[in-house]
């Protein structure tokens, strides 16, 4: 199922890859926030959350530099 979801990754344009990576991170914030005031009841969230952080990390370091 993880290799599904990386293949899906791998196909998004750059613009689609930095989009979904600042729409991730700022849903991870929200979820501390959450979790700090003691209102997450599904603290897993937070952890799946920050693998699918990593995930579009990965993809966006496998691509090659174009500055190169």
């Amino acid at each position: 199922m993880a290799q599904e979801i990386m293949n899906d990754m791998r196909e998004l344009t750059d613009e689609e890859l930095a989009l979904k990576l600042s729409d991730a991170r700022e849903a991870y914030l929200n979820l501390r926030f959450q979790h700090a005031q003691g209102a997450l009841e599904q603290t897993d969230q937070l952890g799946a959350r920050r693998r699918e952080i990593a995930r579009l990390l990965t993809v966006a370091r496998e691509r090659p530099d174009e500055s190169e």
